[in-house]
């Protein structure tokens, strides 16, 4: 059974007030931080309950699951934005630009080309977030910066060819997956390499919309928030456990 509303409100809460502490020692503003609820196993009563406590990004790992769980009550989601964070499959790409927001955990100059070439058309615009390996634990994304770069190049190259590409196909930042670890410092040195490779995408493309840093979870937010990150993803924090029996 999936915990209460009021147990949600209650999580939720306690996640905001880690943010604004950990925000507040290192300078920064708690509201520059956005909170994302990751609903993966999680029912959609769950994810209602946590957008009347205040939640207005959601994230899923998988097409499927957010196919069926999405659509019977986004219409009761104002304002809210759903976030494909998993490895998205090419055979895929089709289903998720019906479904999400944005498109996080890019890790291909393939797969992004994929999804710039067929996400034409939709009715509001799409956001992308290239994800770049960071630890060892990590196997998805961008092996390394050179080949982000790329990445980044091949969207310039796709913003030269069509002028308008940028008012529906929006790279709007970089994600990553530190190391599953209770070494901070191994953790910490994941959060600075991204927070690395957002500076260097900067100074040499100057993309309009860029700057967010889709980085830190459950057990390493608080660590993300002091190492510049603009979007924690939180599942176990908010919801418990995660219900795995119908996976």
């Amino acid at each position: 059974m999936p915990n209460s509303p009021a147990v949600i409100a209650e999580n939720i809460a306690r996640v905001r007030e880690r943010i604004a502490r950990a925000a507040e020692s290192a300078g920064r503003s708690a509201d520059d931080v956005s909170l994302m609820a990751v609903t993966k196993f999680h029912p959609a009563e769950a994810v209602r309950s946590a957008y009347l406590a205040g939640i207005r990004f959601f994230g899923e790992n998988r097409v499927q699951e957010a196919q069926a769980k999405y659509p019977p009550i986004r219409a009761s989601l104002e304002n809210a934005s759903l976030h494909m964070i998993g490895t998205l499959q090419k055979n895929k790409i089709n289903k998720a630009l019906t479904i999400f927001d944005a498109i996080e955990g890019i890790e291909s100059v393939d797969t992004l080309a994929a999804i710039l070439t067929r996400a034409g058309g939709r009715p509001e615009p799409l956001r992308l977030y290239l994800e770049l390996h960071t630890g060892e634990d990590s196997k998805a994304g961008f092996p390394n910066l050179d080949e982000l770069l790329r990445g980044c190049d091949a969207y310039a190259e796709f913003l030269a060819v069509d002028a308008h590409a940028a008012e529906w196909a929006i790279l709007c930042g970089l994600m990553t997956m530190a190391p599953f670890t209770q070494d901070s410092s191994v953790i910490r040195r994941s959060f600075r390499m991204l927070a690395a490779a957002k500076r260097e995408v900067e100074n040499r493309f100057h993309f309009s919309n860029f700057g967010e840093l889709s980085m830190g979870m459950s057990n390493d937010f608080e660590i993300a928030v002091r190492e510049g990150s603009t979007l924690v993803r939180i599942g176990t924090a908010i919801f418990g456990e995660r219900d795995v029996r119908n996976a």
